[in-house]
């Protein structure tokens, strides 16, 4: 059973949201939480390398389910210090939306309260426990080139590079790999091989590992220099 919202997602099942604009999901069919800390920090060897001043960036803020899932994972390992977590969304979703999809994952809804409460007045830049959040509206092939800053770990979360190639192009990828710390990482729950290419020849160190649930492989990579 489905219905479709008044912001044309297709909701499944009354609790999964899928993008009509590009027919895929917003998370796993299996548990998206589970995905995520799979994928994107155990990807970037998150919490472990949390430390004052380090910054996550991601392509894809989605359901906001990858920032919970930080900042669970920043409680968790005790930090007492700030870091920055940047993501660029081409179609942020409205805060109801939002709510209705992070009710599938109690763990992240008990803390997704200040941040539902900030998107709803609109708020794009606010904090969230450790994390100093800046949320970057608009085409990343855009809005990345203008960024100012350089990530320590990247969630590269866009949607699937058969329906969304635009978010994978090499040209976005040597963004991606241009405004990384020596040192820096990324994770991604695709393994689509002009993707892995088109991160190798912005300069990454690139590997296949195990993927989540039924997917066999995602991606992952690290760029030369000193491990941050």
């Amino acid at each position: 059973m489905t219905d479709i919202d008044q912001s044309g997602l297709e909701w499944r099942g009354g609790t999964l949201p899928v993008s009509r604009r590009f027919d895929d999901p917003y998370f796993s069919l299996e548990n998206g939480l589970a995905e995520t800390r799979h994928v994107f920090l155990a990807g970037n060897d998150l919490p472990a390398r949390f430390q004052p001043g380090f910054v996550v960036a991601e392509l894809g803020f989605g359901t906001g389910l990858n920032l919970l899932a930080t900042q669970l994972a920043a409680t968790a390992a005790g930090c007492d210090f700030t870091m920055d977590y940047i993501s660029f969304e081409a179609y942020p979703l409205p805060a109801a939306d939002i709510a209705r999809a992070l009710a599938a994952f109690p763990e992240a809804a008990t803390v997704a309260g200040p941040f539902l409460d900030a998107w709803g007045r609109g708020a794009r830049c606010f904090d969230l426990g450790a994390l100093r959040v800046r949320v970057i509206e608009g085409d990343a092939r855009d809005t990345l080139p203008r960024w100012g800053g350089r990530a320590d770990a990247w969630f590269l979360d866009g949607f699937s590079p058969a329906r969304n190639p635009e978010l994978w192009a090499e040209p976005l990828m040597a963004e991606v790999a241009a405004h990384t710390t020596p040192g820096g990482s990324f994770a991604t729950y695709t393994a689509a091989g002009f993707v892995r290419r088109g991160l190798a020849a912005a300069g990454f160190a690139v590997e296949r590992a195990p993927g989540f649930g039924h997917k066999r492989h995602m991606s992952r990579g690290r760029m030369p220099g000193p491990a941050s």
